[in-house]
């Protein structure tokens, strides 16, 4: 049965070949008589399913070994609060603020710092991002927080700010959620990267933390002892029972990951490379319609998270429903912004961008 495209915001679609495995292996995991949601999370079961997804997850990303990678819970929400109570030590802590999900963070951290934005966006409706020379960053900040790509409304860095050269030694927190695995990062100018697997990696329940080793052992004394990042890389992510289905099926998509090519890339290169390629192809169908619009700065687009709007927004609902008959699932707009959304993460095959793209300009050619 030929599956719908979803283009959904999270959970998102997982690699088809990640889901029949998962089924396949449902009922008994490798001759071991149980699913994986039956076994003890400290047996030698699952212990050799979480080795396998932390080395597997170290090498895709090429995280450096004085990094700490740690299997948690409660999403990026949850972050939002996690992080000022392991790294502001109750003094303050400097935000950008470039949409939805990035004033969540600045809102969240003020119950436990002083929190100051030293940029924002808002002014131009979040679609462009403010440059980092006009930053307005304290010399006594713990850290330095940015959303490196805004999923409600399609902002993406495209490389990462060198704090050092902007005056800063605070270590840069980046929320890669909704981009994690589409693109390399640069972890020499990262002290913490922190995500939901729900977009990129994997089912909802797991969130992805990566910290630099010094940054370990400084939360606050009110930090629940399962939030303090310390104690929870001294367990190895398992000081209490982590999300194990969660990282099982995150650990079969780094698996899939790591068998993708496109020429001679391989892994997250070859993931970049694809990304690139049908986010090109759906902002070109954007911009040379009489219909469609996006109000993103072309050198800020995100490449997995798509806004766009209908100039005659009264055929909103029959473009949805025309998308559905057509296998085009989930294309509706976050409800703080409105109009459309297509959600183009690594799962997304180029096929769906194209069937998505063909459907764009009959539906224009009919109400032309």
């Amino acid at each position: 049965m030929t599956r719908p495209f979803n283009f959904s915001a999270g959970p998102a679609n997982l690699p088809e070949e990640v889901l029949q495995q998962a089924a396949g292996e449902m009922l008994d995991w490798h001759g071991s008589g149980m699913s994986v949601m039956e076994m003890s999370h400290r047996g030698k079961e699952f212990i050799s399913i979480y080795e396998a997804a932390e080395a597997d997850f170290r090498e895709l990303m090429a995280v450096p070994a004085h990094f700490k990678i740690l299997f948690m819970q409660g999403g990026g929400l949850a972050e939002n609060a996690i992080v000022p109570l392991n790294l502001s030590r109750g003094r303050s802590a400097d935000f950008v603020v470039t949409g939805s999900w990035s004033d969540k963070s600045q809102k969240e951290a003020r119950k436990y710092c002083d929190v100051q934005v030293a940029a924002s966006n808002a002014d131009n409706g979040h679609t462009q991002l403010p440059a980092p020379s006009g930053w307005k960053l304290r010399q006594d900040a713990a850290y330095v927080h940015l959303c490196t790509n805004e999923t409600i409304n399609g902002v993406e860095f495209q490389s990462l700010p060198d704090l050092k050269t902007l005056g800063s030694n605070a270590p840069l927190v980046i929320d890669f959620s909704s981009h994690v695995a589409s693109r390399s990062v640069d972890w020499s100018r990262v002290g913490l990267a922190f995500g939901g697997a729900q977009k990129n990696l994997g089912p909802a329940g797991v969130t992805l933390v990566v910290i630099r080793e010094d940054l370990l052992g400084h939360a606050m004394p009110a930090c629940p002892s399962a939030f303090d990042y310390k104690t929870v890389a001294d367990n190895q992510s398992m000081y209490n029972t982590p999300p194990t289905y969660a990282i099982y099926i995150a650990g079969l998509t780094f698996q899939w990951l790591k068998r993708q090519r496109e020429g001679t890339a391989a892994g997250v290169a070859a993931m970049e490379k694809r990304n690139l390629a049908k986010a090109q192809l759906l902002y070109d169908a954007i911009d040379s319609s009489q219909l469609y619009l996006n109000k993103v700065g072309k050198d800020c687009r995100s490449r997995m998270n798509v806004p766009f709007f209908l100039r005659d927004e009264s055929r909103n609902e029959a473009f949805l429903a025309g998308a559905k008959a057509a296998g085009l699932l989930q294309l509706k707009g976050h409800k703080s912004v409105g109009g459309m959304r297509a959600s183009i993460y690594n799962a997304m095959p180029l096929a769906g961008v194209q069937a998505l793209v063909a459907y764009m300009r009959e539906f224009e050619q009919k109400h032309a």
